[in-house]
């Protein structure tokens, strides 16, 4: 299972690191890693289990945030009907976007950022990916709202980039044209 005291901080060089690819069909130490991602996801949002374990609530993780520099995300997420997204995706890509931009009106966090960071992330309002599943079936996703954000924010994270990247440092509050926000 992991806790916290798996999940690397800002600083560790993996965070900055281009994720290698995943073979496919996934062997077993992969599938395991896989699965320990959605399950600290899950995990994170049961009051129970992350109180008794002290873990961070989180609806996102990718392996480099392990120290796994490898192309594989968890994500548990609702949207704003109440609709569950909960996948792991292997190998993830955005094979289209909206011209539409969105942003988290909260901000954005992280689970290997132990501190506030004020300011707009803009992203894609609706992104399509393709991924492969844990039996290394490839399918297509179309995300909107904070699915969509959730993801792209985890599929950067095997790009090598940290969410405060995209924040304006001269304005971390602009609101571009064509951007809307989204409520948590």
């Amino acid at each position: 299972m992991i806790t916290m005291n798996d999940i690397i901080r800002e600083g560790h060089p993996v965070l900055r690191e281009k994720a290698k690819d995943v073979a496919l069909p996934l062997n077993e130490e992969d599938k395991k890693i896989a699965e320990s991602l959605l399950e600290y996801v899950k995990n994170s949002q049961d009051p129970e289990v992350s109180q008794k374990y002290g873990l961070r609530p989180g609806v996102g993780l990718a392996a480099p945030q392990i120290a796994v520099s490898k192309r594989m995300i968890a994500v548990h997420v609702y949207d704003e009907r109440g609709q569950l997204f909960s996948y792991v995706l292997i190998n993830p890509k955005i094979v289209s976007h909206s011209v539409e931009q969105a942003y988290l009106a909260s901000g954005e966090g992280c689970l290997s950022v132990d501190r506030e960071v004020p300011g707009y992330v803009h992203r894609y309002a609706r992104v399509t990916v393709k991924a492969s599943d844990l039996e290394g079936n490839e399918f297509k996703i179309r995300l909107k709202g904070m699915p969509a954000i959730v993801v792209q924010h985890e599929i950067d994270h095997l790009n090598g980039v940290m969410f405060y990247d995209h924040i304006d440092p001269q304005n971390p509050f602009a609101v571009p044209q064509n951007s809307t926000p989204i409520e948590r």
